[in-house]
């Protein structure tokens, strides 16, 4: 495995094998990888000869200071994780290679639609137009036919999906299902925060969609809603920012239920760690 820290040794290294036509795909990470993330590892080495993760804390999508200066750097565990798993490069670029004039913002304004304002668009205004330019800088380095992406941050993947689709990108974003603790807990680099008690009580999350899901034929929209709602607030040290259940294009709460693209979303803060998870209903 090869590490590379500028676009162009990246560049160097893989227009060759591209050329020869091998297949490339990305898996992009901000690091503190866990077993989802290898996941999409292992799915990408399916579908491609060539996988590129990307190891990358990128700054303009955080909108709290304090949360990108905490954010989970364990670089020499994440590099042994991808090579033990066979990945064949690792992109680790510097702020600067990414963003050459930071902290001066760059010109970067994409439509994404309407679901960019809502769920995690309202509680992280901004947050979604910073990913976004990532994505596309990631891209544009290394140039794969594929990109994959954990189903984890479902909004996140439905604003990829929709900057590739106005900006007429050629690369096929392909979403992996989410992986679990045993317990049901979703795997995610900020779970390292949360203390013994706060760990437990987490688990709240998936319960209450996990009801949704189980009971989603036979209780009405609002029944469900306001049960599922009622499960997590009745653990102590959640605070509950959203619990919807959602159109998957949309993000808009569903009015009647449908058969398809249904998904149950929510995000708490646990203790002082903001979690997010989600469950596809159909």
């Amino acid at each position: 495995m090869e590490v590379i820290a500028t676009i162009a040794e990246l560049q160097q290294a893989l227009t060759p094998l591209r050329q020869s036509g091998a297949k490339i795909a990305l898996v992009p990470t901000m690091g503190a990888l866990h077993n989802g993330h290898l996941s999409l590892v292992a799915e990408a080495q399916k579908q491609a000869e060539i996988v590129v993760c990307s190891i990358f804390v990128n700054p303009t999508q955080f909108t709290d200071p304090k949360d990108l200066e905490k954010y989970p750097r364990p670089l020499a565990h994440d590099i042994k994780m991808l090579t033990d798993a066979g990945c064949n490069f690792v992109f680790m670029p510097s702020v600067k290679e990414m963003y050459p004039n930071y902290p001066t913002p760059e010109n970067w304004k994409i439509d994404l639609g309407p679901a960019e304002f809502v769920l995690e668009g309202e509680f992280r205004k901004g947050h979604y137009q910073g990913v976004t330019q990532i994505v596309y800088k990631l891209f544009n380095a290394v140039k794969p036919q594929i990109a994959l992406f954990g189903q984890k941050d479902f909004q996140q993947v439905l604003m990829i999906k929709n900057m590739v689709l106005a900006l007429g990108l050629q690369v096929d974003i392909i979403t992996c299902p989410i992986i679990r603790e045993t317990d049901g807990l979703a795997m995610s680099s900020r779970n390292i925060h949360l203390s013994e008690a706060d760990r437990q009580h987490s688990l709240v999350l998936s319960k209450a969609l996990f009801f949704i899901e189980e009971h989603y034929n036979t209780k009405s929209l609002v029944e469900l809603t306001e049960e599922a709602k009622a499960i997590i607030n009745g653990v102590e040290g959640i605070q509950l920012d959203y619990l919807t259940i959602a159109n998957g294009d949309t993000l808009l709460p569903l009015e009647v239920k449908t058969t398809t693209n249904t998904v149950a979303l929510v995000a708490a803060k646990v203790g002082d760690t903001r979690l997010i998870d989600n469950v596809m209903i159909n």
